[in-house]
């Protein structure tokens, strides 16, 4: 299956002190990607590199098997892009700014906007800078879901959002992407959304990539042991941090197979949260293969 978005050895260097890849991703169809990393890690310029704002130093993007660095820009409608910031929208109204997007997407779908603007409440009559952050950035996933193109970037769409706004723009997009043929690409802090909504994570980390993986799997690859007995300077397999008794394992069959062989007991063992694997991951700073393609793994959403 055809990638919607492919990216191939993209770097982009920023100033003095920022360098961005290189960076490896495939979107397939009927997949959401979590996009994280900590602060600064390069998360909003990959976006914004891909959507053309950000011109690369190195590497390629296509949409729909379409280059985005370059004249044609037929790739454009294949894209619906909400960013973490708006400008140049104050002085408009919703019902205004409505009149001004929906033309140019030949997709867009006015009843699913007139249902997310009464979900939400937005107000259209009010300009956009009388309108709370929150309301804001209803309004801003309003005026971008509807486009109904087949890749959806979101970054950090629900960071001023009420807790039962944020379940319902969840449920949401469970729905959007019912059809099958979509991707959605979102850039989150928010561990829940990422729990609800990922089929797969992509780690940043000071602009460097940690890995492209499978959540379910990854969830499965870490497991916290409580030893009988403290040990000093005993190198267990697979150990990736330890606290007197208690060491948690990114190889767990590794490990337990080690501790066995040694007779060392352990008195219970449990899985991690997907947050502390995040964690772990971006303490580590340690680059992992993780997956490239795969088939639409269940990712607990609704």
């Amino acid at each position: 299956m055809e990638p919607l978005l492919y990216i191939s050895n993209l770097e982009k260097h920023i100033m003095d002190d920022f360098h961005l890849g290189p960076i490896n991703l495939h979107l397939e169809p009927g997949t959401i990607t979590a996009l994280i990393g900590n602060n600064g890690s390069g998360k909003s310029t990959l976006l914004k590199t891909i959507m053309n704002l950000v011109k690369p130093d190195h590497g390629n993007i296509k949409i729909d098997n379409k280059f985005v660095h370059g004249e044609n820009e037929s790739w454009k409608p294949l894209v619906a892009y909400q960013p973490q910031t708006i400008i140049g929208w104050n002085a408009f109204t919703g019902e205004i700014l409505k009149r001004l997007i929906a033309p140019l997407y030949p997709n867009w779908d006015e009843r699913l906007f007139q249902k997310m603007i009464e979900l939400f409440d937005v107000p259209l009559h009010k300009k956009f800078s009388k309108l709370s952050q929150g309301v804001q950035q209803k309004l801003n996933l309003a005026l971008t879901v509807p486009r109904n193109a087949p890749l959806l970037i979101l970054d950090e769409p629900t960071s001023f959002m009420d807790i039962p706004s944020k379940k319902l723009l969840i449920d949401l997009l469970v729905d959007w992407m019912e059809p099958g043929n979509r991707s959605i690409l979102i850039a989150s802090h928010q561990i829940d959304d990422i729990k609800k909504l990922s089929d797969y994570l992509f780690v940043l980390h000071n602009g460097k990539m940690l890995g492209h993986f499978e959540k379910e799997e990854l969830t499965s690859t870490y497991a916290r042991f409580w030893l009988n007995d403290s040990l000093s300077d005993t190198s267990i397999p697979g150990e990736v941090s330890r606290e007197d008794r208690m060491i948690i394992s990114d190889n767990p069959a590794e490990t337990e197979a080690f501790l066995e062989a040694m007779s060392i007991k352990w008195s219970n063992r449990s899985s991690l949260e997907l947050d502390d694997i995040i964690t772990i991951l971006l303490n580590n700073k340690k680059k992992m293969g993780g997956i490239q393609h795969g088939s639409h793994v269940n990712s607990g959403r609704p």
